[in-house]
């Protein structure tokens, strides 16, 4: 609403109210200051102090002796003038008047109508055309950002290159267009840029709007979806209005999904809402009316909704994927957001890189944000290498639940089954390298041992995998081994329910079963998605079905086996390092294969004897384990 708009108003509300107020009977306020009842009016001409009175018919007003005026009003009383008569009292009387209809009195009478037409035109007139709308309805939503706004340039997108490069070349068109048409090519009409949450799309298109130096518009797809029909197709024409008076110009739309979805997939007969809105934006898109110089850029992280017809060449003549950034987008996004804070000198990013396997831009913001959270908590001046680990285990792992109240010997089985699953991670050939091992309850875990990869896998081979599995049943193993079969808690819950999604993953997708060799047989398990596949049948035989359960239970055995043949050759190792944890609670990498290997115990911290390392778990604890408070 703009400020005419806003002074209209204000103007309606001033004259209803003087209205209201014109429409209380002036007579009854004047009347209400100085009205004197008709018996206290007698007394008063008894007693002698009425000095002149007006009569108007039945209303009486005149002057008492003091000087003060008064009203009042009089029944029939026939003997008045004779009693005004006989104190002295002088009356000035004077005919009624006949109120005749003046210009004023017309004007106030018809006044209330008068102004329901005025809002009624005023209204009809402001529907008219579709775009203005009653309210706004039809106008579009889409802001015009300035340079003002929190200007962003590619410098601060990193771990995106090529997608970097894809959508540079549309910001170079618009500085230098001369530069390719001259070649022959032509501007593309819209670039749609794809990929999981949070890895840097919108953020990729303010940086468009920040280097190049043209009109911006900004929209996000739900801003189109009304509960009136016609509304979203009418802000999508308005938009492009918009955009032809300010061409040549960016429009962006976040979250297309909301509106781009495939046509035919809801219950509305193909004339609901949202498919008029997508008809609309296609035929805008390209219509026979010509849009030059407006590029439409837009964002989703479902591509597989969106109707084929809006993919298409023509509209979206490119198609940048946004993914989660490798180890090396990973140190370089790191840079990007540590120029925010003061950071220690010894803080490695391409450690903090590696830890991070599958974070995207925004997880990795979160990061950062949470160490110098951490470091302000403790009163640091500059945020160190510390508070950057235990950033990563709280985002990863959820916060360290110390209160937890445990007895010694719930301690002793948590240490000896994240001692299980090191030991058998150490002694797997394919197995990734131990970040870290802790006791410490984190989110709905009692304890668990990390993995650093040494690098980000694209692709796992079969051996990696049943070093998975076999590192995954080490928990297990360890509880059945020193504790016994009786003993053993629901604590490898979650180790089995991984394990047997990664085996049936192994069986039903990658083909990686000798015995039903490389067959999908998964295929039918993905999302459903209503109109495009409603009734989705099952290309599985029950013999198949049953061939397919007793492999994943095979390759699970497997597992199973190799962890307990490790364990049981091990057991040294395994009574040393569950000691260790029981001491000290956490242990690095380094700390556990010095242990290990070398027998030497971690620095800074009391040595740990081991006295009979060949005896039981429970007859070994010579060592009090540290309480938790």
């Amino acid at each position: 609403m703009n400020v005419k708009n806003l002074i209209m108003w204000a103007i309606i509300v001033l004259l209803s109210v003087g209205l209201f107020n014109m429409f209380q009977d002036p007579n009854k306020i004047s009347s209400e200051k100085n009205s004197l009842p008709f018996s206290n009016f007698l007394n008063e001409v008894e007693a002698g102090r009425v000095v002149e009175v007006q009569i108007q018919g039945n209303n009486i007003s005149g002057v008492l002796a003091d000087g003060k005026t008064f009203k009042t009003y009089s029944p029939n009383y026939p003997e008045l003038v004779d009693k005004l008569s006989s104190k002295g009292v002088s009356i000035v009387a004077t005919p009624k008047e006949d109120k005749m209809p003046s210009l004023l009195g017309i004007l106030l009478s018809w006044f209330p109508m008068l102004l329901l037409i005025g809002v009624w035109i005023f209204f009809m007139r402001q529907m008219q055309g579709g775009k203005g709308g009653a309210m706004g309805f039809g106008r579009s939503k889409a802001k015009l950002l300035n340079e003002a706004q929190g200007k962003v340039t590619f410098n601060d997108v990193a771990g995106v290159e090529e997608a970097k490069e894809e959508v540079e070349e549309i910001v170079e068109f618009l500085k230098d267009p001369k530069k390719f048409s001259r070649l022959g090519g032509k501007i593309p009409k819209g670039a749609l840029l794809i990929g999981p949450p949070g890895t840097g799309k919108t953020l990729l298109a303010k940086a468009i709007a920040g280097e190049a130096n043209v009109p911006f518009f900004s929209i996000s797809g739900s801003d189109f979806v009304e509960m009136f029909v016609g509304v979203g197709a009418s802000r999508v024409r308005d938009m492009f209005e918009q955009g032809k008076k300010h061409s040549p110009c960016i429009i962006f739309i976040d979250e297309i999904d909301a509106v781009g979805r495939s046509r035919g997939a809801g219950l509305g007969g193909g004339n609901d809402e949202r498919e008029q809105t997508l008809n609309q934006l296609l035929v805008e898109m390209d219509g026979f009316d010509t849009n030059e110089g407006i590029i439409l850029i837009a964002a989703t992280n479902r591509p597989d909704v969106l109707d084929p017809a809006l993919l298409r060449p023509g509209r979206f003549d490119r198609q940048v994927v946004v993914s989660n950034p490798d180890i090396i987008g990973r140190e370089k996004i790191l840079k990007v957001h540590i120029k925010k804070i003061k950071m220690a000198p010894d803080v490695n990013l391409r450690i903090i890189a590696r830890g991070t396997p599958g974070f995207s831009g925004a997880d990795l913001a979160n990061l950062v944000n949470e160490a110098a959270l951490l470091a302000a908590r403790k009163n640091k001046r500059i945020v160190t290498l510390n508070e950057f680990e235990e950033a990563k285990d709280k985002v990863m792992m959820g916060s360290e639940r110390r209160s937890m109240v445990m007895t010694e010997e719930e301690k002793t089985l948590t240490a000896y089954h994240e001692a299980g699953h090191a030991i058998v991670t150490i002694n797997e050939n394919a197995a990734y390298p131990i970040h870290k091992a802790t006791i410490i309850p984190r989110g709905r875990a009692l304890g668990m041992v990390m993995q650093l990869p040494e690098r980000d896998e694209l692709s796992q081979t079969r051996e990696q995998l049943h070093a998975q599995l076999a590192i995954a049943m080490g928990g297990r193993v360890a509880e059945e081994i020193i504790f016994g079969e009786d003993k053993v808690t629901t604590g490898a819950a979650s180790d089995i329910e991984q394990a047997t999604k990664r085996a049936r993953a192994m069986v039903m997708r990658a083909g990686l079963s000798k015995e039903l060799g490389p067959v999908a047989y998964g295929e039918n398990e993905e999302e459903v998605f209503l109109g495009r596949s409603v009734a989705r049948t099952q290309n599985m035989s029950e013999e198949t079905a049953k061939k397919v359960d007793s492999e994943i239970r095979k390759i699970v055995d497997k597992g199973y086996e190799r962890a307990r043949k490790v364990l049981t050759e091990k057991i040294d190792d395994l009574h040393k390092l569950a000691k260790a944890l029981l001491t000290y609670e956490t242990l690095s990498g380094e700390e556990i294969e010095n242990l290990i290997n070398k027998n030497i115990y971690p620095q800074d911290k009391q040595d740990l004897k081991v006295e009979d390392e060949k005896s039981s778990a429970l007859s070994a604890m010579g060592l009090k384990p540290k309480i938790v408070h």
